[in-house]
């Protein structure tokens, strides 16, 4: 079985190491030192690996969850229609005569 590990990870086939017992196996006892060694090493990284992705894919969750909570509470209430201020008495002059002039360029 160890075997199989080491050989798939020879051609990076993680799917293959992963299937095959990578984060289960200590190595083969027949095996070299040095191999045993390796095949920790390969099986901590991938443990580090797949602990960083699912830390992500978490992170990626609440991040999603407090943009909606964040969007919920900047929406308004349900059939709350939005009260706009009057203008100032100045303003609204100034639009009227700009909208008096806008007027008298579109008639020709």
């Amino acid at each position: 079985m160890t075997h199989a590990i080491v050989a798939a990870l020879a051609i990076d086939d993680f799917d293959a190491a992963l299937q095959s017992g990578l984060l289960d196996g200590d190595g083969c006892p027949n095996c070299t030192l040095a191999c045993r060694h390796w095949l920790l090493a390969e099986s901590d990284a991938r443990r580090f690996a797949l602990a960083a992705r699912e830390r992500f894919r978490k992170r990626e969750a609440r991040m999603a969850r407090k943009q909606q909570e964040r969007l919920a509470r900047r929406a308004p209430p349900q059939g709350a229609t939005p009260v706009l201020a009057p203008l100032p008495p100045a303003a609204a002059a100034a639009l009227a005569r700009a909208k008096e002039r806008a007027a008298g360029r579109n008639k020709t």
